[in-house]
């Protein structure tokens, strides 16, 4: 999870992300997972002040701030599967993200994952280029971005979470939120949620209900209680394929030390493993005319 010294060359100032993080400890750890079955066996009436549904991006942050902001509630998580997600999606963060990462007290979580600050973005257009750099700072300097594996940076939220004593971190699945319907089937009142095991059979029907002051539902867009809070139906515009390309850190601070945070070099890999966008540590979009 580390990186080299060399991509110590453009350390982002703001939001570091080749420093240590305060809870590396808990990235891979799982002994502060409760299985659904020590979950039912140990809580008898189980009621807490906040649930979240999903660790996902949005559902892990929301449970750190909510614990940071009131240590003496009590905060349940609830997630099917605390293993490092596998996929592409929001690989970016730009400066106003980071921004909102600072202002949730998460400033370091980019950290130790091998993640890269982004100054700008490199645009091609049949043969002509365009650098757009972020913009900067009152005292002069650069806004930067910062580019990252998804799953790892989910990962080392989920790990904050992890290291905070009134925080429950449930190996489960919520079957059903408690609470009042109206005649539609809409939710009116939501007062908790009734949790199962993940791959819970048929046959086995066990599960736990859980009642909480607030429930927040962040396990995506394709969320089974979609429609039980929101009548819209769901349509799916577009698909997403994305390509790992793996290479070697830059050799040199040319790419990111120019006047403007970045210069119009355009990188030429020398071996292999070299890095072959035109524009490291930065946005690189190529357009063909029919679309990025």
């Amino acid at each position: 999870m580390t990186v080299s010294s060399e991509a110590l060359l453009d350390e982002n100032y703001d939001w570091p992300t080749h420093g240590s993080y305060e809870y590396t400890a808990y990235y891979h750890s799982r002994k502060e997972l409760v299985s659904f079955d020590n979950f039912a066996a140990q809580r008898k009436s189980p009621k807490y002040d906040f649930v979240v549904i999903g660790a996902g991006p949005i559902g892990a942050a929301l449970a750190y701030k909510l614990a940071v902001d009131w240590p003496q509630r009590q905060i349940l998580v609830v997630e099917k599967n605390w293993a490092e997600p596998d996929r592409i999606v929001g690989e970016l963060m730009q400066p106003a993200g980071c921004q909102a990462m600072e202002r949730l007290g998460l400033r370091t979580v980019f950290s130790d994952i091998g993640s890269v600050p982004v100054h700008g973005y490199y645009i091609s257009y049949r043969g002509r280029s365009l650098y757009v750099p972020y913009m900067r700072k009152e005292d002069g300097r650069q806004l930067r971005g910062v580019s990252f594996h998804h799953g790892r940076l989910v990962m080392n939220l989920r790990a904050a979470c992890k290291a905070r004593s009134n925080i429950t971190c449930v190996e489960g699945s919520v079957v059903e939120l408690l609470g009042k319907m109206d005649s539609s089937g809409q939710q009116q009142q939501v007062d908790g949620v009734r949790i199962a095991a993940v791959r819970a059979s048929d046959d086995d029907k066990q599960s736990v209900d859980v009642t909480a002051q607030l429930t927040f539902v962040c396990d995506g867009i394709m969320s089974q209680f979609r429609k039980r809070l929101n009548s819209q139906a769901i349509e799916t515009i577009s698909h997403f394929c994305g390509l790992v390309l793996e290479h070697e850190p830059v050799q040199s601070d040319e790419h990111f030390s120019g006047p403007t945070g970045a210069t119009d070099h355009i990188s030429r890999a020398e071996t292999a493993g070299g890095n072959v966008l035109p524009m490291p540590h930065n946005g690189n979009v190529l357009l063909d005319g029919v679309g990025p």
